[in-house]
């Protein structure tokens, strides 16, 4: 094992191994859709309710993390805090908040394949380990002058915006469907989200996980957060494709203006 970006040769080698499997991933996902939501439910092994899936699947990023934030070699100093404090926000909302608001379609209780969750057990606890132990202990340049430095302002202002475009755009989708599941009967299953940024793009849920998660890798001006960023990126593109091309063959009259991803561009 070699130790080419911390100088600790466990964290460097598997970081490398975390960088690698992003390219991996773009190449399994451009041919699969990944089988969730309206693409779950069909073909063989275990399907578990959206709501468990989701949970399971992110439970291992905040456990791992917080695990290895504490045995870093300064978890108290002010600037680490302040990730941490950015990691419990995010993944509070992800892995508890998220699952519990999410309305389910009657009839669709098992949706989402336990490979999606197998899958995320891959990614997650490196997420924790990588971005963990980073914060509290590896990144050198992480000191108190850090909290002035442009990338962290720049980064934490960027996460902050897409955070926000996370709550409304969730909060936009969850609204399609009624709270009560016996006001259901007679819905249809799916319908075209409208404002926000669903004026503009198909996926806004998605432009908030990429807008957030580029502003961590700028504040933390790291390679884990590069590895989230990309990892995310390869999940999330593939998706936002299949989306809009389902959205647009399900929907005859779904605005032709929306882009996939990103307003205005694609």
């Amino acid at each position: 094992m070699k130790a080419w970006y911390t100088g600790d040769p466990v964290y460097d080698t598997i970081l490398a191994g975390a960088l690698a499997l992003i390219p991996l991933t773009v190449a399994g996902l451009f041919f699969m859709e990944t089988p969730y939501g309206r693409f779950g439910g069909k073909g063989k092994g275990l399907h578990v309710s959206p709501r468990l899936g989701w949970f399971l699947m992110e439970l291992p990023a905040p456990l791992t993390f917080l695990f290895f934030y504490f045995r870093g070699g300064h978890p108290y100093a002010p600037i680490s805090l302040a990730f941490l404090g950015l990691w419990c926000l995010h993944y509070a909302y992800r892995t508890f908040t998220f699952p519990a608001l999410m309305r389910v379609a009657p009839g669709y209780r098992s949706t989402f394949s336990f490979f999606v969750v197998a899958s995320g057990w891959l990614v997650t606890p490196m997420h924790g380990y990588l971005s963990a132990s980073f914060v509290s202990g590896l990144g050198r340049h992480l000191d108190a002058s850090w909290f002035t430095d442009a990338r962290f302002l720049a980064g934490l202002f960027v996460y902050l915006v897409g955070f926000g475009i996370i709550l409304h755009s969730d909060s936009v989708l969850r609204q399609l469907r009624p709270k009560d599941p016996s006001k259901a009967a007679g819905l249809p299953r799916y319908q075209t989200p409208r404002g926000g940024l669903f004026r503009f793009v198909t996926n806004a849920q998605f432009l908030g996980e990429l807008t957030a998660w580029t502003g961590f890798a700028l504040a933390t001006w790291s390679l884990p957060g590069v590895f989230i960023l990309g990892i995310s990126a390869a999940n999330l593109i593939p998706r936002a494709l299949a989306n809009h091309r389902w959205y647009r063959s399900a929907f005859p009259d779904y605005p032709r203006e929306r882009k996939v991803l990103i307003p205005f561009v694609f």
